[in-house]
């Protein structure tokens, strides 16, 4: 999970298995509930309110197996095909890497938990398993489907269900904690001891498995539970097509061309020469960040590189004297980055790419006010946080669409799904009734 911040190591008044090194059996009997996350819910009615309490004795009584040579794989697939939903999450090192070093995946397919030993692993086909599962349950997926995409060949996957973006129709909190999910939905409470630890180091500690055990042992309940509320309120399939959106972003976050990388550190404000030399810094920066297989960070700083752009050195010295590059970087490769600043300076302007549209800014709060009663007001009559409803970056393209006249096909995505009726005819005239002020604050000649 994304946020490994969070969860590890259950302390609650259940009681856990004992664990070994290839096969993890618990000495009680208990058997899990029908309605396990390996079941399939063909039923469109609203499911009945789980037992909790049920479902984590169920839990704690599922048998641990280590996957750790090829053909154990077999298992885990034939598994895979036989569960509607299953549990998962990913425990990986990204510290002083380019590539991220995935160590662990970690598989609940609700009548058992798998631990696969990623590195002695191939792990192609279980991708694609993994791809064909009716729902993928994580919490906070965001850099686990970032190894997914780049160790697969999978286009984007339809079938994940975040309960991280879940909660959030619940809570209004946009980044919930594993931690505290389990604590304010299951009365679970487990502790983050073990989150930043060595999941490269063969074998395990004890706590350590312990903690991957415990990040997919409740993962199913949670889903369970929050699937009811949602239901409860109308809200699951709003969640589901949200999900997919977010596992869509998060694809072409994980193909972006080097040369488009620059957006990321853009700023309205460069001009179009700055936005050239950005453009340029940045290219070579995720090459050479590449081919090191080093953070981009260690081959300079988002600081050093704003430095670049505004101060645009013209040699060696003065790259050193007005940048925070480190020292050395500059000895190593700080040639080859005044090649590369120096050559995007000679681009002519017809060369340049183009800059950022301003955001609107103005003192004149009659166009926010309205824009802000009509997101309150389609909030309340469907039950959905306000800053779920309608995220700022999402407004801000919908204010470049409607000032610079553009078709309804550049919304952004996420307004494009179950959003779009409510933004085209509510939200939408909204805007336009004020079209002369989101001009004038956007900087538009009107």
């Amino acid at each position: 999970m994304s946020d490994h911040s969070l969860a590890s190591n259950a302390q609650s008044n259940h009681s856990h298995s004992s664990i070994t090194t290839d096969t993890i059996q618990n000495t009680s009997h208990h058997i899990a509930p029908k309605d396990s996350v390996c079941a399939n819910d063909a039923s469109i009615m609203l499911p009945s309110e789980p037992d909790i309490d049920a479902l984590l004795d169920a839990a704690d009584e599922l048998p641990v197996t280590w996957i750790k040579q090829q053909y154990q794989l077999d298992e885990v697939i034939d598994a895979l095909e036989g569960c509607g939903r299953v549990a998962l999450d990913t425990e990986f090192i990204k510290r002083d890497t380019y590539y991220p070093r995935l160590a662990l995946v970690q598989i609940n397919t609700g009548d058992h938990i798998y631990l696969l030993d990623a590195p002695q692993l191939q792990l192609g086909e279980l991708w694609q398993a993994l791809s064909e599962v009716d729902v993928a349950i994580w919490h906070a997926c965001g850099e686990d489907l970032g190894i997914f995409y780049l160790l697969s060949d999978c286009p984007p996957l339809t079938n994940i269900f975040d309960t991280q973006i879940a909660l959030s129709y619940l809570t209004g909190q946009l980044q919930m904690g594993y931690q505290q999910a389990l604590d304010d939905q299951l009365d679970m409470h487990i502790d983050k001891e073990h989150s930043q630890s060595d999941w490269l180091r063969r074998p395990l500690s004890d706590e350590q498995e312990q903690y991957a055990i415990d990040d997919v042992r409740f993962l199913p309940a949670l889903y369970l539970s929050i699937e009811h509320a949602l239901k409860s309120q109308g809200l699951y399939d709003y969640v589901w097509a949200d999900c997919q959106l977010y596992a869509h972003e998060l694809y072409k976050a994980q193909n972006v061309e080097d040369e488009d990388m620059y957006l990321t550190m853009a700023d309205y404000r460069y001009t179009a020469e700055q936005m050239a030399i950005l453009q340029a810094v940045a290219t070579w920066r995720e090459e050479l960040a590449r081919a090191t297989n080093q953070p981009r960070t260690f081959v300079i700083k988002k600081q050093a590189v704003r430095e670049i752009i505004t101060e645009k050195p013209s040699n060696m010295r003065e790259l050193a004297h007005k940048t925070t590059i480190h020292r050395s970087m500059l000895r190593l490769y700080g040639d080859e980055l005044m090649t590369v600043i120096n050559k995007a300076k000679m681009l002519s302007p017809t060369e340049y790419p183009a800059c950022l549209l301003p955001p609107y800014r103005s003192k004149n709060k009659v166009l926010s006010k309205a824009v802000e009663a009509a997101i309150a007001e389609r909030a309340e009559q469907i039950g959905v946080p306000e800053n779920v409803l309608m995220r700022k970056k999402w407004l801000g393209q919908l204010y470049e669409v409607i000032a610079f006249d553009k078709d309804f096909s550049e919304l952004p995505q996420g307004l494009t799904d179950w959003r779009y009726e409510w933004v085209t005819q509510t939200l939408i005239p909204v805007i336009e009734a004020h079209k002369t002020e989101l001009q004038q604050g956007m900087g538009i000649n009107v």
